[in-house]
């Protein structure tokens, strides 16, 4: 069957690869489109697959609330580069992702993978496949979170840091109000990184674990070695309470009014709109966190070459 160049033309508007790669395709397939398309998906599946060793520490972290249906979703999509992170086809796929955790409420990524991803009729993994192709980069979806109830989201810096909160409300509307509240909430939780809601959530082990490490730093200061025990133990109470201001969330100086702690600023608030609010979750992503980075060193990569 013959082709035309009309038809590597609308080959390649429906599937974004270069042209070269649509004529080969059509060649390959004898001119039938849907077998073009077929053998083009297959060489992305092999392309995919030879980029997937490459490391993805850049991309985008994305939130989204569903508030008709008190669902609210954080999802981290890597890739290799900060640029393909900008481009508006990769940030669509992304909110593509986010809609579909919200709609499937997939159990892990595993499960995301095969869903239909939302608006197509194609599995995640499927258009994820397709993206490395016409995109060029190992792609890759690293992790979510879902959240069922009032839920609130904030995403800073471009979607390098993204925070999802949930919370409990009693005699509170999830209106306007509360959501530039519990943005407040989220906005702290970007800033200063708390690991915990309050004291109480901080495992036993971690605080033994802290204080452990406290007792050590005074035994080792010679001006605090010879003091007497039970002053020992109101020090290392002191510098408890320190920690917990620094990992606790409840416990933080807020960050819009110092003369208060987060604690006191969300019963202020509930009191203001009629209830009680409290903290029931909250997750931080901060975009290519834990992940090494490749480290490319030009200078050897040129030498390499004119040996």
């Amino acid at each position: 069957m013959a082709f035309t160049a009309q038809d590597v033309k609308d080959l390649r508007e429906k599937t974004g690869c270069g042209m070269m790669d649509c004529k080969k395709a059509l060649t390959a397939s004898d001119g039938d489109v849907e077998k073009a398309i077929e053998f083009l998906r297959e060489k992305g599946l092999a392309a995919a697959a030879k980029k997937s060793g490459r490391v993805a520490a850049e991309g985008v972290v994305c939130t989204m609330v569903d508030y008709e249906k008190k669902v609210g979703v954080v999802i981290e999509v890597n890739s290799e580069t900060d640029f393909v992170g900008k481009n508006a086809d990769f940030i669509s796929f992304v909110e593509a992702c986010a809609k579909t955790v919200i709609d499937e409420n997939p159990a892990d990524v595993e499960a995301l993978m095969n869903c239909k991803l939302a608006g197509t009729d194609v599995t995640v993994d499927a258009a994820l496949k397709d993206k490395i192709l016409t995109i060029g980069e190992n792609l890759k979806i690293r992790r979510f979170t879902r959240y069922e109830g009032n839920v609130v989201s904030y995403t800073h810096g471009g979607g390098r840091i993204g925070v999802l909160v949930k919370f409990e409300l009693d005699g509170v509307a999830a209106d306007k109000d509360f959501e530039t509240f519990g943005k407040d909430v989220a906005m702290q939780i970007a800033a200063v990184s708390p690991s915990y809601i309050c004291p109480m959530c901080v495992p036993a082990d971690v605080v033994a674990k802290e204080k452990e490490i406290v007792l050590a730093q005074i035994e080792n200061d010679p001006k605090l070695a010879g003091k007497p025990a039970q002053v020992k133990e109101k020090m290392v109470d002191g510098r408890i309470n320190k920690f917990y201001k620094e990992v606790c969330l409840l416990k933080q100086p807020f960050v819009k009014d110092g003369e208060i702690d987060v604690a006191e600023y969300i019963e202020k608030t509930g009191k203001e709109l009629g209830g009680t609010i409290k903290v029931a979750d909250f997750v931080r992503y901060e975009k290519g966190e834990g992940i090494e980075k490749r480290e490319d060193d030009f200078a050897a990569e040129v030498a390499s070459m004119v040996k």
